[in-house]
């Protein structure tokens, strides 16, 4: 099967216990998990060794399968752990009644059976808390990301340099600045050091903008093109609250942003929430823009759910993908699980800003509740439909160390 977790190799006759490990990876001595079955979705009850290292947890079989004797490899990094379950107790009857189930964020569950008559379960439960989740479960083990020792020809710590990046957009220019507000992060701790604002924004009317905008995220620019001036901004939704309170320095701002693009004397605001919830969420204190404060700008909505439901649907497709379904069935349990709908809804408003900015030449503001997530989905996948140099090796890098980890 495509989505079988199970590797297989050939492994040489003379060294059968070799186990792969990058440089400074080490192997966890005190695991020892030699009797431990992985239950297979798809081959059924396999029967191995569990090992822990610090990078990684790897079951080998002990037994070669047909066809071509191959032993067969599950090998989870473990920062793809999003959860740990038990299941079964220590009185539990039946073959494979007792043991651990891991969920991934790359949708596989893996489920591994151990002996209730040792402790290799909850020995393996607790190490592999420690690792994968070490704020939560704090320890003396230093983070693999440190032990790692590999050395490469390209410092990937610095392929995406923020001042090259915005030298490529030739920016800063004479409509747009580069400021250092943020410097230590005082102003926004979710945002980068540099920015890029309107030319004449003062950074005190920035820290007034800031207040005006959920978690201090403000507007900033993100993408800028290089022929009309068509600007992407992000930011997060306006507190405007039950009351509708109004932010003339947010007001004035958008304005700026407005006017850094002499081509339009129009501007989008592009809210990735169904307008609904955008509205509920004012009696949280949240809210959205008000068009008739906010001089020719117009605000659409794009209808993107919001985490929960989105959680809930990538739960059904994991469950239809590691499911026993009849083949017959499979296409009308994905329609109910309604994940291509989201993945269209998010694309077509994608879509609606690439129009905005390379068609109509009209900057762009987007937002959601709090600026990540749907906002990086939006300005990501427009950017990679406007700029060709997203779309090289280096260039994605560039962009998801931009739009998502910033």
């Amino acid at each position: 099967s495509p989505l079988s977790p199970v590797l297989e190799i050939s492994l040489s006759s003379d060294n059968p216990d070799d186990i792969p490990l990058f440089p400074g990876e080490k192997i966890d001595a005190e695991i020892n998990a030699r009797e431990v079955t992985f239950i297979c979705p798809y081959e059924g009850e396999i029967r191995g060794h569990l090992y822990l290292t610090n990078y990684k947890l790897y079951f080998k079989s002990n037994e070669e399968r047909e066809p071509n004797n191959k032993t067969r490899l599950v090998h989870v990094p473990l920062g793809t752990i999003k959860k740990i379950d038990k299941f079964g107790g220590s009185q539990t009857k039946g073959n494979n009644a007792y043991g651990i189930i891991l969920h991934c964020k790359d949708v596989r569950t893996l489920k591994f059976a151990h002996s209730p008559e040792n402790h290799s379960r909850r020995d393996v439960f607790e190490k592999l808390r420690q690792y994968a989740f070490p704020l939560t479960y704090p320890s003396n083990k230093t983070m693999f990301c440190f032990e790692f020792k590999a050395t490469y020809p390209i410092d990937g710590w610095s392929i995406y340099e923020p001042l090259a990046e915005f030298r490529r957009m030739n920016l800063p220019n004479e409509s747009w600045r580069i400021t250092k507000i943020n410097d230590k992060y005082k102003l926004c701790d979710t945002y980068p050091a540099i920015l890029v604002v309107p030319h004449n924004v003062t950074d005190n009317d920035l820290q007034a903008v800031a207040a005006f905008r959920s978690r201090a995220r403000l507007p900033v620019l993100s993408w800028i093109h290089p022929e009309s001036q068509a600007s992407i901004v992000r930011c997060s939704q306006p507190l405007t609250g039950i009351s509708g309170q109004r932010s003339t320095d947010d007001e004035k701002y958008i304005q700026m942003i407005m006017d850094a693009n002499a081509q339009s004397h129009k501007i989008f605001i592009m809210d990735a929430r169904p307008q609904t919830n955008a509205m509920a969420n004012r009696t949280r204190g949240g809210g959205l823009e008000n068009e008739h404060l906010y001089n020719n700008a117009e605000i659409q909505f794009l209808g993107i759910a919001s985490i929960h439901p989105m959680r809930e649907s990538l739960r059904k497709l994991t469950e239809l993908c590691y499911g026993n379904i009849d083949d017959s069935l499979f296409m009308i349990e994905l329609e109910k699980s309604q994940w291509l709908k989201h993945i269209q809804i998010i694309l077509s408003g994608a879509v609606r800003i690439v129009d905005k900015i390379e068609y109509q030449k009209t900057s762009v503001v987007v937002h959601c509740s709090d600026g990540w997530d749907r906002t990086s989905q939006l300005t990501s996948l427009a950017m990679l439909m406007l700029d060709p140099y997203y779309r090289t090796l280096t260039g994605f890098q560039v962009l998801v160390e931009k739009e998502w980890l910033s």
